[in-house]
């Protein structure tokens, strides 16, 4: 007679428990050996995706034995460890990936990484032998000795994992926070450098960050509070005005260098889109440099066109200034920054409307006063110098 089912208590706690085990997952839990059967004399957690490096380095043939572990982020998806000779990042590197096949067993390929879309199968820069992968409740594992230049202390290491495998070709992995951070220095001496590395394209990425944000989202916005309500009181002409031109020509001039990045940072990272945020920002290199150029084209205030002039310089600017804010947060969901970039950003934003909107109610008091004393104001002033009063000529 079949024993009955276990109640479904028992089920949910033993369900649990092996979730527990799996998400607790650490490099103390972790007991790999080599081709040798040696364990390894060194783990790493590393800092992105989960996952972990087993190493040991023998300085006597310069040779670095690693078993590198992380889970897929489905079945049919990929792992990969790698080393790159040149620089700290993606491009470049000599890469293991590894995925599990239709038949179950781990298979492992030798990728070289030219750049994001050139990814060239084959044999690697530097000698690799003993490789291997297996894989154990969902975590797909890559075995490898690697030849390293004599007398390094150090080696670029970087690390992914991916969504799919087709015709034997791994997928596009995502491009969130952890994937983008997955790189470090791997050091032999065994003080780590982990996702905190920074390579030569995030920082031209943070400088063009930050001088777009300078420029179009702060000094034209600024620029433009200037302009509409400084000239209310008649104290400040022409001053306004200088400080309003000289606060959009720098912002022009900040954007121009954060645009230029952008476009350069585009022609080196071939494979990889940001088409709205490409797009947006060119409209605004285009619409900016209009309105430099229309300052030569300023009519006098009396000129029977200016209020033409006038239409379209506010409607430009105003527009700058939308299509520029749109395009910083745009930017910030590409770079994903610290949340405290971000948080910043946001504040300034709120400083400027905040004191946008002040400055608008102070300007409406303003001009309905004056409308309201022109209305009840029976006098034109003084006449030839005398100091009696003259009716309004109407």
């Amino acid at each position: 007679m079949a024993s009955p089912p276990p109640p479904p208590s028992l089920l949910l706690l033993f369900l649990t428990l092996v979730a527990a085990t799996a998400s607790s997952l650490t490099c103390t839990t972790q007991k790999l050996t080599d081709s040798k059967n040696n364990l390894y004399s060194n783990c790493l957690d590393l800092p992105a995706l989960d996952s972990f490096l087993h190493w040991t380095h023998d300085p006597t043939n310069a040779s670095l034995s690693v078993a590198f572990a992380a889970a897929p982020p489905n079945s049919g998806g990929w792992v990969s460890w790698g080393i790159n000779p040149t620089a700290i990042g993606m491009q470049g590197a000599q890469v293991l990936a590894a995925y599990k096949a239709d038949n179950g067993a781990v298979t492992v390929k030798t990728l070289d990484l030219k750049s994001y879309t050139a990814i060239v199968p084959g044999k690697l820069s530097f000698d690799v032998w003993d490789v291997r992968g297996e894989e154990v409740r969902g975590v797909i594992r890559i075995f490898a000795t690697v030849k390293v230049p004599e007398k390094v202390e150090s080696v670029n290491h970087v690390w992914q994992v991916g969504p799919s495998v087709t015709a034997g070709r791994i997928d596009r992995h995502d491009f969130g926070p952890s994937n983008m951070n997955s790189k470090g220095v791997l050091s032999f001496n065994g003080a780590q450098v982990g996702g905190g590395a920074v390579d030569p394209i995030t920082i031209k990425k943070n400088i063009h960050g930050i001088l777009n944000a300078v420029s179009w989202g702060v000094l034209f916005p600024l620029g433009v509070i200037i302009a509409r309500y400084m000239r209310t009181f008649p104290s400040a002409d022409p001053a306004w005005f200088y400080l309003h031109v000289g606060c959009q020509v720098s912002a022009y001039a900040i954007g121009v260098a954060g645009w230029g990045t952008g476009m350069k940072l585009g022609s080196e990272s071939v494979g990889i889109q940001y088409r709205s945020h490409r797009y947006i920002g060119i409209a605004l290199f285009c619409f900016a440099t209009l309105q430099i150029f229309a300052l030569f084209l300023r009519p006098v205030k009396d000129h029977k066109y200016r209020y033409i002039w006038n239409i379209y310089h506010h409607s430009v600017g105003y527009s700058i200034v939308i299509l520029g804010i749109i395009n910083i947060f745009r930017g910030f969901s590409i770079l994903h920054p610290d949340q405290k970039w971000k948080s910043t950003y946001t504040a300034v934003l709120i400083a400027l409307g905040a004191v946008a909107l002040f400055l608008e109610v102070i300007t409406w008091i303003v001009v309905l006063k004056r409308k309201s004393y022109k209305s009840t104001k029976t006098y034109d002033g003084y006449n030839n110098g005398q100091s009696r009063e003259e009716p309004l000529n109407i």
